[in-house]
């Protein structure tokens, strides 16, 4: 009898497990099992500072310490290679990351390759010749809005050690760009759903160089990466290309890739087609 794997789940950034509810209740119905993982400081490790409450007090809100403060990638990485440890002994494991959580599956490929049976990017960061920061700075983010955060951001990030936004803003500029950039083909109630499973922190070590996809270790893991169509947090232009760059990386490995429509947070939202397509991916 066929072990299906366990599908490990890894959010992305301000976000935590409780946004894969809906995806793992499908993946449930269709009788493959999950989990979904709370990097460190996320979830109820999360800081809810007292001054994020209504009435909000934004000046000390600039100021209150939190508790993700000296959280680093590396502590992301640990957290999810013992998650894998402890899946590993229930059979294969699938690793599933969305948006920034690529950025954590591709170290965890890079450390431990025999924990991982396959790697999933969703619309994530796979980054292979640059860091994320480096991609930033190329013509494939042109068109991404830097107000989409930048308008809801509280206090600086340098003296915080910390990045805080303000998921809970009434301004209807901040809401706008954001939901614009990851959310636009969301109803109004099912935007600011979402934005309140957001935490308002979030670490500043996004991973170097160092952190890049690294062919002799994240080479040889089976890799699928889910294209977003709509996406314009991470536009399609850079999810092809961060695919082109995985497969020169290693060619006699490449991608498989797949497309879902919609926009960055649709696919958790709307979770039906994405659990078929994963569940396609091991029972196919």
């Amino acid at each position: 009898m066929q072990t299906l794997p366990t599908f490990v789940l890894v959010h992305g950034a301000f976000a935590n497990s409780f946004s894969f509810a809906p995806l793992q209740a499908e993946l449930g119905l269709l009788g493959h099992r999950s989990v979904a993982v709370d990097l460190p400081g996320h979830g109820f490790e999360a800081t809810f500072p007292a001054a994020y409450q209504a009435p909000q007090d934004l000046d000390a809100l600039a100021t209150e310490p939190g508790g993700i403060k000296d959280v680093t990638l590396a502590d992301a990485v640990a957290r999810v290679i013992a998650v894998l440890e402890r899946a590993q002994r229930n059979g294969p494991t699938v690793l599933v990351g969305h948006s920034r959580g690529g950025i954590t599956l591709t170290a965890v490929g890079n450390a431990r390759p025999d924990l991982v049976d396959r790697l999933v990017y969703v619309s994530a960061w796979c980054p292979v010749d640059l860091d994320v920061a480096g991609y930033y700075a190329e013509p494939e983010m042109a068109d991404v809005d830097p107000a989409a955060l930048a308008t809801a951001l509280v206090g600086n990030p340098a003296e915080l050690g910390l990045l805080r936004t303000n998921f809970r803003t009434a301004d209807p500029t901040a809401l706008a760009s954001l939901r614009q950039t990851v959310g636009a083909d969301l109803t109004d109630d099912e935007f600011r759903t979402f934005l309140n499973t957001f935490q308002p922190d979030d670490n500043l070590d996004a991973g170097t160089i160092a952190d890049c996809a690294q062919e002799a270790t994240w080479g040889r893991i089976p890799k699928t990466y889910v294209r977003l169509a709509e996406d314009l947090a991470i536009p399609l232009d850079m999810q092809d290309r961060m695919i082109r760059e995985g497969d020169a990386l290693t060619p006699g490995n490449p991608f498989d890739v797949h497309t879902l429509q919609g926009s960055h947070l649709r696919w958790l939202v709307h979770p039906e087609p994405a659990a078929e397509l994963l569940g396609s991916l091991v029972t196919g």
